[in-house]
């Protein structure tokens, strides 16, 4: 029996999924969220690992498994510097437990080893997620749209086949494109849109986020927007409409609503073609290599609105849910639930597979 507590460190979320396993059987699982914008109070993090903690178990583990994004965030002059203050945080959280971790290869190591070498754990959340859904499909591709950024992941032959180790490298090749469901300035979206008969440039301050375009649109609530908006007011549809007005300099009573909401719903439609410009690609990339046809599961914040429209964009035959794949606590906090798997693995010697209990 092993007890084990996975941890996905973002830049602005971190995410926990804590598992009791059993006989190679997942008997429990459950996961929870903190908001942290690292760039804030990179410092608060123990204290955020150790909440996410208490509200999963109070019980003994047996290990702490740990990917990260945050060490992007520009609370770090470096990568480098990111990947040892969050180690080290990770170490004060737990210094009595096993700490395992991931790194680009889908393999786990110790902090002290990441720390000598922290290009190789950088950004390595996307592997956890492309090594669970491997266990479960050989021939896909991950599309996964979260609240910052869209990764794309290729499974070929039960393996994931990933060109790039780095977020540079895959910025390059596709498999990662820097738009979000909540947190994308609108201006990293679009240049211009076309207004009263006409269009208009952009203006490149932080006026408004893909939150309140999806907002205004009905694809998320409320309740879904929970990163902080671009002025620090609420989250209400008036209060989102106003900050998409000032996209282009105006305000409320220079645009109709109407107005305001085709500008969204034209934003909206190059969100999409960012992720089709980069899972075309992949995509063609992965069937080359890969032995069988290839599908393409869907997940995150936005699998619904972004992810599945720009696959059927490549008018894909088999788009699959990863609801309809992974139990819920998987689909929620994938990277954190696929390297607390992997940890487990380590302990007990043998690759547990994650199904429906």
């Amino acid at each position: 029996m092993v007890k084990v507590l996975g941890y996905d460190i973002g830049g602005a979320n971190t995410k926990a999924a804590f598992m009791h396993i059993e006989n190679g059987k997942v008997l429990s699982a459950d996961v929870a969220v903190e908001y942290l914008p690292i760039w804030k109070d990179s410092e608060k993090l123990t204290s955020v690992l150790l909440t996410l903690k208490e509200k999963l178990t109070a019980g003994k583990l047996d290990a702490v498994g740990v990917t990260m994004t945050a060490e992007l965030s520009d609370a770090y002059q470096t990568k480098r510097e990111g990947v040892n203050q969050i180690l080290s945080c990770v170490k004060k959280a737990f210094p009595n437990l096993p700490i395992f971790v991931l790194n680009t290869d889908a393999e786990l190591f110790s902090p002290e080893s990441a720390q000598r070498d922290p290009l190789s754990v950088a950004a390595a959340n996307w592997a956890a997620t492309g090594w669970l859904i491997a266990q479960h499909l050989k021939n896909t591709i991950v599309v996964d749209v979260g609240s910052t950024s869209t990764s794309i992941i290729p499974i070929a032959n039960g393996k994931v086949a990933a060109k790039g180790k780095t977020d540079l490298d895959k910025l390059i090749c596709g498999e990662l494109v820097y738009t979000g469901s909540l947190r994308t300035n609108v201006a990293a979206i679009v240049q211009s849109i076309p207004l009263k008969n006409d269009v208009a440039k952009v203006s490149s301050e932080l006026f408004a986020l893909s939150g309140d375009v999806h907002l205004v649109l009905g694809n998320i609530v409320e309740a879904d927007y929970t990163s902080e908006t671009a002025d620090g007011r609420g989250k209400m549809i008036p209060e989102a409409l106003a900050r998409l007005s000032r996209v282009v300099c105006a305000d409320t009573e220079m645009l109709t609503k109407q107005e305001i909401i085709n500008m969204a719903r034209y934003i909206y439609e190059e969100q999409i073609r960012q992720i089709v410009d980069g899972l075309t690609k992949v995509y063609m990339n992965t069937k080359e290599a890969a032995s069988d046809n290839v599908s393409v599961v869907v997940t995150g914040l936005g699998k619904n609105f972004l992810a599945r429209k720009a696959v059927e964009y490549l008018r894909v035959d088999n788009i699959i849910d990863l609801d309809t794949l992974l139990p819920k606590p998987a689909v929620l906090a994938t990277p954190a639930a696929g390297v607390a798997l992997m940890t487990a693995s380590k302990l007990t010697g043998e690759c547990i597979k994650w199904t429906w209990l």
